[in-house]
């Protein structure tokens, strides 16, 4: 098979690959129909994290299932699946409770840039639909696997409820999908914060009441003013830097919430200065598998499109230029089509 490689900063070639095979009883083999470039692999690619030797790329994924090891009953050949970036076998303690990004026998995906994938742990993470879904639907199942997961989560752990105020730090895929997530939980305002006209409209097509183009102090300073001068309920950051938590933190009331799901570079919080809040921090890397059958439905039934988010499309062996065009922001997300 053929998948996509990183070799260096800026360096994605699209290269023969041997064919995913089953190592375990609990893996399975799918044929890719859709993947995509997640806004976290623009770390390596811009040299903010060590790449090493080189190695595949990609962790999100839909596909049909070509071949089960002997213990996976769960899902069976021919089947259209969606799944999660962490693999979890959905029986051990932790995702008993809901945490399977947290699953005792955990694996992280790497290799879905690619035209077959290997799921371990495929009896917990793998979800079937019924029916082979159309076309439409692709790309927003697509989005449910990682990004509209990631979104669920950071709202949830932010504890967006009915008729509270959500602010998303973040226009990238995740954030916009925490917007959908924002208001299918019932916020009444949801302030996004946001420099891009393109990503703007989207934002307001998916829910959001206000945009706030500043940022640091005085974007802090704006959601203040916009939220009778406490902060936001609920605060969903989705980029992981130093600024951004900064202002996910500053802009959250006392008593608040603030969910995070951007992978952290370089971020540090002040103990004292977080103690004296009263603002709740959760994050990590969300328990997609948690919300999947949910989020299926709410995409099958036409409820959610975060597939919106996708705006290029190209084939799988253009992948070099799927990771350029969104490092140049000339693209929100990439969607790639073996």
């Amino acid at each position: 098979m053929r998948g996509a490689v990183i070799h260096a900063p800026g360096d994605v070639r699209f290269e023969q690959l041997d064919d995913p095979r089953i190592l375990k009883p609990t893996d399975a083999v799918i044929r890719t129909v859709a993947t995509c470039v997640c806004g976290s692999d623009l770390w390596a690619y811009r040299g903010a994290e060590p790449i090493g030797d080189p190695h595949p790329m990609g962790h999100e994924y839909v596909g049909v299932v070509e071949e089960v090891g002997s213990a996976v009953d769960s899902v069976r050949p021919g089947q259209f699946v969606v799944g999660s970036f962490a693999t979890s076998d959905n029986t051990c303690a932790n995702c008993r409770n809901g945490w399977q990004s947290s699953c005792l026998n955990r694996e992280f995906m790497s290799t879905c840039q690619a035209e077959y994938v290997r799921i371990p742990n495929a009896h917990g993470t793998l979800v079937a639909t019924e029916d082979q879904p159309g076309a439409e639907f692709v790309p927003s199942l697509l989005a449910v696997s990682d990004v509209m997961g990631t979104g669920w989560y950071a709202a949830v752990a932010a504890g967006v409820e009915p008729g509270s105020t959500a602010v998303v730090v973040g226009d990238g895929a995740v954030g916009l999908c925490g917007v959908i997530a924002a208001k299918e939980l019932g916020a009444e305002r949801i302030i996004a914060m946001s420099r891009h006209e393109s990503r703007q409209k989207l934002a307001l097509e998916f829910g959001a009441t206000d945009i706030v183009t500043e940022r640091g102090e005085e974007g802090v300073a704006r959601v203040k003013d916009l939220t009778g001068g406490i902060g936001a309920d609920s605060v969903l950051e989705c980029v992981g830097t130093a600024e951004s938590m900064s202002q996910a933190l500053h802009s959250t009331r006392p008593g608040g919430n603030v969910g995070f799901v951007g992978v952290p570079h370089e971020v540090a919080v002040d103990g004292q200065e977080l103690f004296f809040s009263h603002v709740g921090l959760r994050g990590g890397p969300a328990p997609v598998r948690r919300f999947l059958p949910d989020l299926i439905e709410r995409v099958l039934s036409g409820r959610i499109d975060p597939g919106k988010v996708f705006d290029l499309t190209l084939p799988l062996d253009q992948v070099a230029e799927g990771y350029k065009a969104m490092d140049e922001r000339r693209a929100v997300k990439t969607l790639l089509t073996p």
